[in-house]
């Protein structure tokens, strides 16, 4: 054909509708996304994947409202039908690891507000069998405000049979989902959201199972949508695992998620690892900041703290160490001095499921005096919830280490070791280690009342029990431990990376398909 003849019509139509679904033709569309500061779901996709690996499905889907309006203004109404779609390498150009083929999910606030109309539902459905059969991990921008009421091409009366949310939870434990909230998420956006294995949300977020006409329909009153979930309320409860200020950070921080998925990357610098031998205080009863810690201990940069302000006596959050991924759970002294509540124990037993789910290894830091006790605690269902600790390190399949950095207290100490101190591959202590089965002091006092009580004099009843106390002490210590075998050894704290890798390179995790068949959205 000789250059200079006109194009086909029909690829000129194509590129005219094409050209349609883009940012270039829409410019009062993303006008309106500057004036909120936010991005359109096209510039978040492109810095999600590496570029010109993108390939879009369903572009040129429109809503399902031709009955009530003409094919021009759904075209330039309804691109997508509100939900861009597709396929794209992640990670390749940063990270280092293999770039994952991930599938994209990003619903278009520029159209209809997000809401989730008939076609995109279909385009959805499509899109989730086919990261189900190629096990894509799942990048969900979910921004909208839930079912579109208006589609007016169908038959349905409720649409309760949409499979989406059902093939959404059903990927659970298959494949890796981060979701990402910037702005207003409700009802249906908000459930996707809520099953994806982690979420990542703006500061400007808010993110409820109802919006304001949802909420004003059942009679409850009537909200602005800033009044409805805000990041500071889901950050506190949970809900949100990482808070970051705007999109471009969501997407570094789903990036980063990711790659501890992408495999093993070289091993990376890290810092002396002699500053540990003084990372615990000297007087036993004084809390330290356990964040350093863990930086020092892990490749400079890794760490991803997961659920920072929720169940905040332990921390949570993937690393690496020599190159591999790992998930790392680590007790928190400067919050109840470390004791798990039914926060930070749903928020523990949550995490092991996610890690054994995908493959990564545990590494558990330890420094608990056991279960919080109490009315009050007993008052948050703290029976069920310490349980699920122990149940879900049961179940685990992935190699698992356990460092006692201090205090191994009670049965919280036997649940952060994985049930029992030798559960793990290997529990060391730190030589500051100490042990029993309950804080020592008040085991002393309840255990010896009787005898103390016999006697009279109130000075000499008080020496005999810090004599009792001392030798508590004496043989709570981690040299004793060991001596008894009730640990595998006491080291050094400056070569504890040394036996984390040590620990790598004798295990594997085993091939098991199929055994986790979901992670717990709590």
């Amino acid at each position: 054909m000789a250059t200079d003849e006109p194009p086909r019509p029909e690829l000129d139509e194509l590129a005219r509708r094409l050209a349609l679904t883009g940012d270039e033709e829409r410019p009062d569309a993303v006008a309106r996304r500057r004036k909120t500061g936010q991005r359109t779901a096209r510039e978040n996709i492109a810095d999600l994947v590496d570029p010109g690996t993108f390939v879009e499905y369903g572009a040129l889907a429109l809503a399902a409202q031709r009955s009530t309006r003409g094919l021009d203004d759904l075209v330039r109404a309804s691109p997508a039908d509100g939900i861009v779609c597709g396929v794209g390498a992640v990670n390749g150009d940063r990270f280092g690891a293999e770039p994952a083929r991930t599938m994209v999910l990003a619903y278009d606030y520029t159209v209809f507000a997000g809401t989730q109309g008939l076609v995109g539902h279909r385009k959805l459905d499509r899109m989730l069998a086919l990261a189900h059969d190629w096990r894509l991990p799942i990048v969900l921008f979910a921004e909208g405000g839930g079912g579109r009421p208006n589609d007016t091409d169908t038959h349905t009366v409720s649409g309760l049979d949409t499979s989406s949310f059902h093939a959404f939870a059903a990927l659970s434990g298959h494949v890796p989902r981060v979701g990402i909230a910037s702005g207003r998420c409700f009802a249906g956006n908000a459930a996707l959201l809520g099953s994806c294995d982690v979420i990542v949300a703006t500061d400007d977020s808010n993110i409820g199972m109802g919006g304001p006409a949802m909420i004003e329909g059942g009679g409850l009153g009537s909200f602005a949508p800033e009044a409805i979930g805000p990041a500071d309320v889901q950050t506190k409860n949970g809900v949100i695992d990482v808070r970051v200020p705007d999109e471009v950070a969501a997407v570094a921080a789903a990036k980063r998620y990711l790659s501890y998925f992408q495999g093993a990357l070289p091993p990376g610098e890290h810092a002396p690892q002699e500053a540990l031998r003084d990372a615990i205080p000297e007087n036993r009863r004084r809390t330290y900041a356990i964040r350093p810690v863990i930086e020092t201990l892990c490749d400079a940069g890794s760490v991803l703290e997961l659920r920072r302000d929720f169940g905040r006596s332990l921390v949570t959050c993937l690393v690496r160490i020599g190159g591999r991924a790992l998930g790392l759970v680590a007790s928190d002294t400067m919050h109840l001095a470390g004791a798990i509540d039914g926060d930070a124990a749903d928020k523990g037993a949550r995490f092991l499921q996610l890690c054994d789910a995908f493959g990564l290894p545990i590494v558990s830091l330890v420094d608990t005096p056991g279960f919080m006790v109490g009315p009050e605690a007993e008052a948050t269902a703290l029976v069920r919830r310490t349980s699920r600790l122990f149940v879900a390190a049961a179940s685990l399949t992935v190699p698992f280490f356990a460092v006692v950095l201090r205090r191994g207290y009670g049965l919280g100490a036997q649940a952060l070791t994985g049930g029992h101190f030798h559960a793990p591959f290997f529990t060391v202590s730190w030589p500051a280690g100490e042990f029993g089965g309950m804080n020592l002091e008040g085991a002393v006092r309840i255990g010896m009342k009787k005898q103390l009580d016999a006697i009279a004099d109130p000075a000499a009843r008080e020496r005999m029990a810090q004599t009792l106390i001392a030798e508590a002490h004496r043989r709570g210590t981690a040299l004793n431990m060991a001596s008894l075998w009730e640990l595998d050894a006491v080291i050094d704290p400056a070569d504890t990376r040394a036996w984390l890798l040590h620990g790598l390179a004798s295990t594997t995790a085993p091939a098991r398909p199929g055994r986790r068949r979901f992670v717990d959205t709590w």
